[in-house]
């Protein structure tokens, strides 16, 4: 009785929501490369090497961003390890903007056609690219079809499992065989296998994008894990804080002038981030430099060796900007239990946080998400629509 009613409120949830999930499912398999190929398409707009002549420093490059382009608020640059690449002045998660090193003028590092492209792939990932005031009733259409996957993989796991134990049967719902008598006795096999096979990633993927539309599935995480949910930039976060030189701030009543004879003390950003270079042995991908206020005594330098979305291979120092002693390090070892759970599960989702092959398994399973709808909508065809046919 019990297998039974799970099984019809298993049947009913996938009629309702199938198209749902196909949706978010096909875009999940489109957007598993998607910055592998960003990657490419920007390593594409690098600057050949006849064209890199001097370099300007960091300092000149943050002074012309500052007098060309004043609408952008950055507070951060990337510098990429390749001699053509750009240096990518960033202002929140979209905005900024990207220089030439060698002329400070602007780079192209993207295709126009290919960003609207991941965009309205992304939008429709998560609420059918729906604007306007209706994108909210949208999102929660996807939010609760993702609930409803999730039971449907949970429930699904239970009626996997054949009445009577013995290792025949679970081998026969383990392997996909070479040939099938009808498509009935395919569909219902292939339901089975790619459910059971892609059951641990799919309950991982799920749960997650669940998190992004839902607080309370999020908060039952971080106190499985006894903390609570990282504020955006505040503790927690494990980005070092703004900390002032008792120089500086004891200074700051006292005029323009005093206050720009001590920051005359500061090394440049060029130097600073030199030194960082020379002195670590990572083979860095990629740095992040948080640009200072000017009353503050100390940099941020984040050292990135993964993939850019990889959180356990980065690691912040934090410099004085007078010496350019190393303050402080932070490894990943040493970030809050919060902000490690977030990196995990933003990250996780799309399965950038174990890099390639990482996506590769989350693609593999929006994949086989899709021919679960499938062979469940032909099931389901067979037993509810087809019978008044006869």
């Amino acid at each position: 009785m019990i297998r039974k009613t799970i099984f019809w409120i298993h049947l009913a949830c996938g009629v309702v929501t199938g198209l749902v999930i196909f949706s978010m499912s096909i875009t999940g398999v489109i957007l598993t490369y998607e910055r592998q190929i960003n990657q490419w398409v920007a390593e594409s707009h690098y600057l050949p090497e006849a064209e890199q002549t001097a370099r300007l420093s960091l300092d000149q490059l943050v002074a012309i961003r500052k007098i060309e382009f004043p609408d952008v608020n950055a507070t951060q640059v990337t510098i990429t390890n390749h001699p053509g690449a750009p240096f990518q002045f960033r202002a929140g998660r979209r905005g900024g903007v990207s220089l030439n090193p060698y002329t400070g003028m602007e780079m192209e590092t993207e295709s126009a056609s290919l960003r609207s492209f991941w965009s309205t792939v992304t939008g429709f990932h998560r609420w059918f690219d729906i604007q306007g005031e209706n994108r909210a009733v949208a999102r929660q259409v996807t939010g609760v079809s993702n609930l409803a996957f999730l039971f449907l993989i949970l429930s699904g796991l239970y009626l996997w499992l054949p009445s009577i134990y013995r290792w025949g049967l679970f081998k026969a719902r383990l392997l996909f065989r070479p040939a099938y008598n009808n498509s009935k006795e395919r569909d219902y096999h292939w339901h089975h296998i790619f459910g059971i096979w892609m059951a641990a990633p799919l309950v991982f993927i799920v749960y997650t994008g669940a998190m992004f539309n839902y607080g309370w599935s999020a908060d039952l995480v971080y106190s499985a894990f006894g903390t609570e949910r990282a504020v955006r930039g505040g503790p927690g976060t494990g980005r070092p804080a703004p900390q002032t030189g008792n120089a500086v701030a004891g200074l700051a009543q006292a005029g323009s002038a005093d206050l720009q004879e001590v920051q005359k003390h500061y090394l440049t950003l060029e130097e600073l981030v030199s030194r960082v270079i020379q002195e670590t042995d990572i083979a860095w991908n990629r740095i992040n430099v948080s640009l200072p206020d000017e009353s503050r005594d100390t940099l941020s330098v984040e050292l990135d060796w993964g993939n850019g979305a990889q959180a356990q291979k980065r690691e912040t120092l934090l410099l004085d900007r007078s010496s350019g002693s190393v303050l402080s390090t932070t490894s990943y070892a040493q970030r809050p239990l919060a902000s490690k759970i977030q990196g995990y599960t933003r990250f996780g989702h799309t399965g950038e946080i174990w890099g390639w092959l990482g996506q590769t398994i989350a693609g593999l399973a929006s994949l086989a998400a899709l021919f679960m709808v499938w062979t469940g909508f032909a099931l389901s065809y067979r037993r509810l629509i087809k019978p008044f046919f006869k």
